[in-house]
């Protein structure tokens, strides 16, 4: 396989073109095309798209053999490095594997259980509409658990009624950090955020995810809130390994493709389960990527008729969470997962009809 520098300094010959003239029409300095074409030196992403509207070649190509040269240098001088490719493989084909996923795939535990949420969501739907001041408060008491339980699953240390008084009462609580009381008070804000967007029948981009985003890190870091991570992340106490950050951009685009191809063919608690943990995974973020996650999943949910659903964050509750999780990552067995969100999705519904 050719290397990246060898394309470029070919492409370049086969054009009849000097180095300066290329210099000239990519906008790029001359040594620096020089040290490309030596391999010395790997040209930036933006300088290899200028390169290849100089050469009139297909950056695609040139992109492709760029990643494998990032890769290859990744790896150059790991003892493990054909391991950690197999591994990658598999991680990549289970991101690609599940874009024909239909429901002929589920078991029949979990077609049963949406039998049931379904039936339930109806019941929900024909409650409708409830008094205004009692939908409103039905809200404040929900919203209010999910942002302590979303928050306690980070490590947020807040107490439901701290929680309740940061949010309602704007109270500050002494003793707990001013991250911890921004980490509540911008959920709160991102979940009537989500909200809105239902109601005004927007659906899920990458313009809502990168505002969510953005709420939920306001304040806390203005540096990376609603943008990718340019920085490799590890997860602690996982044994998944996020993405390197040069991959983000054609992850996410293969994200939201998936979420365009399935949006009308899976049932909407799968697909509310499928795109929380495609993202939670993919670890798109330096920060907030879980509840990122789980904002979208509901965003999901809402839009097709169900409440909110809220995942725990006591410590038992949590280690099912991440289990589930690596039971998807690792061993690319998404069904207890499934099973989470799916309990999760029946015991909010169940709990908002007790109070109708």
């Amino acid at each position: 396989m050719k290397t990246l520098a060898t394309i470029l300094l070919e492409a370049r010959i086969q054009k009849e073109m000097s180095v300066r003239a290329l210099a000239q029409l990519a906008g790029v300095d001359a040594a620096l095309i020089t040290k490309f074409e030596k391999g010395q030196r790997l040209p930036t992403e933006d300088n290899l798209k200028s390169i290849s509207e100089g050469l009139h070649v297909s950056f695609e190509d040139l992109r492709k053999a760029w990643l494998a040269e990032k890769v290859y240098k990744i790896l150059e001088y790991e003892d493990l490095a054909l391991e950690v490719l197999s591994l990658a493989e598999s991680r990549v084909a289970y991101l690609n594997s599940k874009q024909v996923l239909v429901m002929q795939g589920i078991s029949h535990e979990i077609k049963s259980k949406l039998k049931e949420i379904d039936l339930l969501r109806d019941t929900w739907i024909s409650k409708k509409p409830l008094n205004a001041i009692q939908l409103r408060k039905m809200k404040e008491y929900f919203h209010l658990a999910y942002t302590f339980e979303s928050n306690r699953i980070e490590g947020n240390t807040l107490t439901l009624q701290e929680t309740h008084l940061v949010v309602n009462e704007g109270l500050t609580i002494g003793g707990k950090s001013m991250r911890e009381h921004l980490e509540a008070i911008n959920h709160a804000e991102a979940i009537a955020y989500v909200e809105s967007l239902v109601q005004d029948e927007l659906d899920f981009s990458p313009r809502v995810l990168s505002e969510l985003h953005y709420l939920i890190l306001k304040g806390i870091d203005r540096e990376n809130a609603g943008k990718y991570r340019s920085v490799p992340v590890a997860i602690s106490g996982s044994q998944h390994v996020p993405s390197q950050p040069y991959l983000l951009g054609k992850m996410m685009e293969s994200y939201f493709v998936h979420y365009d191809n399935q949006k009308r063919i899976l049932h909407p608690v799968i697909l509310a389960a499928e795109m929380h943990e495609r993202l939670v995974s993919i670890h798109p973020f330096i920060d907030g990527n879980g509840r990122s996650s789980r904002l979208v999943m509901n965003m999901i949910l809402l839009k097709h008729g169900y409440t909110v659903a809220n995942l725990k964050g006591d410590a038992t509750s949590r280690l099912k969470y991440y289990q589930a999780l690596e039971s998807v990552q690792i061993d690319n067995n998404p069904e207890p997962f499934y099973h989470l969100v799916a309990d999760a999705v029946m015991e909010s519904l169940v709990s908002h009809l007790e109070l109708t």
